[in-house]
């Protein structure tokens, strides 16, 4: 993203590169649901399409993240504590790492999740991406909780949508679980590199939704003070 960019939206407001990162992160996470398909196909080529798409909107993101930890302003102006801000970010960022990561786990060993276990590993990966993309719809309420100085009835919509990121992560453990149990039923018959592999990439898309629920609390630990 240009420099001119990043300026103009720091000259708006300095919760705008935040929820723009975060619509970045968002973007990238969305990505696994094509990946997941071409690898389900066993399309490779496809597969390793999406994956550059992946890395490209991480990259984009990561170049945002730069900027903002630099041009952030600091003192007496800002209207939230800068280190929020900054812990925020790093919350983001890491969803957009862990999608990377397991885009490139699945490519690098051309893994396959077994056929038994597809329909439900997909509703999982959705139900985290539905994570990733209630705290997306949270970041964006912070220019108008600025606005009513984090008093009022958006306070009680955060509050609100938080609560729902609560309830999208519980269900993400709890899909996590039935896949786990679901695997060590038939991981006798599969190759055992490749079970240890599956079980990574289970508690990895589950690492989605756990990173998704930080940055809900991070917001709401900006709305206590």
């Amino acid at each position: 993203m240009a420099g001119n960019s990043i300026l103009g939206i720091f000259a708006k407001s300095p919760i705008k590169p935040l929820e723009t990162h975060m619509r970045l992160v968002t973007k990238c996470c969305k990505k696994l649901t094509p990946f997941f398909v071409a690898c389900f196909e066993n399309n490779w080529e496809e597969a390793t399409k999406v994956r550059k798409a992946i890395s490209l909107a991480e990259q984009e993101a990561d170049t945002l993240k730069r900027k903002l930890r630099l041009e952030l302003p600091g003192g007496l102006f800002m209207p939230v504590d800068r280190a929020d801000v900054l812990e925020l970010l790093t919350q983001q960022d890491k969803i957009a790492n862990k999608t990377k990561d397991i885009a490139g786990r699945i490519l690098g060993r051309q893994l396959q999740i077994p056929e038994t276990l597809r329909e439900n590993f997909t509703l999982y990966v959705e139900r985290c991406i539905d994570a990733t993309e209630k705290a997306a719809d949270a970041i964006n309420e912070l220019d108008d909780l600025l606005e009513t100085g984090f008093r009022g009835r958006e306070v009680q919509l955060v509050e609100k949508i938080i609560n729902q990121l609560d309830e999208i992560e519980n269900d993400t453990d709890t899909m996590q679980i039935a896949l786990r149990r679901d695997l060590l039923a038939i991981e006798k018959d599969l190759n055992p590199v490749d079970v240890i592999f599956i079980y990574q990439i289970i508690e990895w898309v589950g690492d989605l939704a756990d990173l998704a629920e930080r940055v809900g609390a991070r917001l709401e630990i900006m709305l206590a003070r």
